[in-house]
């Protein structure tokens, strides 16, 4: 009987899945540990990272041999979403009530305005 060693990446021990042959695909392996582990298919995918190597199985066909070390990472059904895009949402009313937007362009200073402000005053 053959195994793979796997352990989640906050785990200290390894726990073992066995199968028969000389190897185990990825999707094989991705089963049997969702299963061990009580994990739903709906819920989550599995990242599986050889331990010595540290190369990343991706190819849900390709061959782990066996007596290997993994480590497994649980990720987000739909994969991780990237946040790339940024919303810029501007509010003209004010949020606590307390304060206006300034619409006029007209009414504010630059920085260097107030600092000479501000120099003017502690002068006096």
């Amino acid at each position: 009987m053959s195994c793979v060693h796997y352990k989640f990446s906050s785990a200290l021990k390894y726990d073992t899945v066995s199968f028969s042959g000389l190897h185990i695909s990825l999707r094989d392996l991705k089963r049997q540990i969702m299963g061990r582990e009580k994990l739903k298919a709906a819920n989550c995918d599995l990242q599986i990272t050889n331990a010595q190597s540290k190369e990343e199985y991706t190819d849900e066909n390709a061959l782990i041999p066996r007596n290997s070390s993994v480590i497994v990472r649980r990720l987000p059904a739909g994969g991780v979403k990237a946040t790339s895009k940024t919303y810029v949402r501007s509010r003209t009313e004010p949020v606590s009530g307390t304060s206006k937007a300034i619409a006029d362009s007209s009414a504010s200073l630059s920085l260097a305005q107030l600092i000479k402000v501000d120099i003017d005053i502690l002068v006096q």
